[in-house]
């Protein structure tokens, strides 16, 4: 009867230090969860600062833009206005054409223009010997296979030009010229006429990147919606 008693006895006591070592064991785990979801609400609160804090440099920095780009250009609503008649408009109006240029660089596709601006400069020589130079020039910078700034032409117009560039006239790039003012004036203009830059220039002020904030959002909305707030997470 006594060894029984004392088995019992043995038994309870490592039954009461399994119970003590499991409730151990689970208080551990759910701190620990705790901890980590305090962590990672954290980490989320400072990207958010951080995102805010990136939309509001943003916004400076698009405002400053705008600021410099007026300066620069000096014209007024209504003058940008006329630009939206024809692009021949556009390009006759010296702030006009460099606005353009501004935003054919945004499109990594500025070499069109300057090759329009190289045809022009080009065609008011007089002297043969700065016809010869200018124009192999254009060739080498616009035209040859592998140029730095190659414009897109037909096959055709660059073999013409390739076979008068030893003797070449006033009008050697005239057929090219008109190849490239047709592609800007057909697909580059008019998103240009859609753009930031055209559109502040017209109303005269700055436009709210609103397609930034209403991504941002979105963002926040979906990643930071279980977030609580300090005092819930810490209580």
């Amino acid at each position: 009867m006594e060894t029984s008693f004392v088995l019992f006895s043995q038994l309870n006591m490592c039954e009461t230090k399994e119970k003590a070592f499991f409730k151990l064991i689970h208080g551990s785990g759910k701190e620990a969860a705790s901890k980590e979801a305090k962590t990672r609400a954290k980490e989320k609160r400072n990207r958010l600062s951080l995102l805010v804090q990136k939309l509001e440099s943003h916004e400076e920095t698009h405002s400053s833009r705008f600021e410099a780009l007026s300066k620069e250009l000096r014209v007024s609503p209504e003058e940008a206005v006329k630009w939206g008649e024809s692009f021949d408009k556009l390009l006759s109006h010296r702030d006009g054409l460099d606005a353009f240029t501004r935003f054919l660089k945004t499109e990594f596709s500025e070499e069109n223009i300057e090759f329009w601006i190289a045809c022009e400069d080009f065609k008011k020589n007089k002297e043969p010997q700065q016809i010869t130079l200018k124009a192999k020039a254009i060739y080498e910078k616009f035209i040859q296979s592998d140029a730095p700034q190659e414009v897109n032409l037909d096959f055709h117009t660059k073999e013409v030009i390739t076979k008068s560039i030893t003797q070449p006239t006033l009008h050697s790039f005239d057929a090219a010229q008109s190849r490239v003012y047709q592609l800007m004036e057909q697909d580059s203009y008019t998103r240009f006429l859609k753009s930031d830059i055209y559109l502040e220039l017209i109303e005269g002020r700055p436009r709210r990147p609103t397609n930034l904030r209403r991504r941002s959002r979105s963002f926040t909305y979906n990643e930071f919606q279980d977030v609580k707030s300090d005092v819930a997470i810490w209580l």
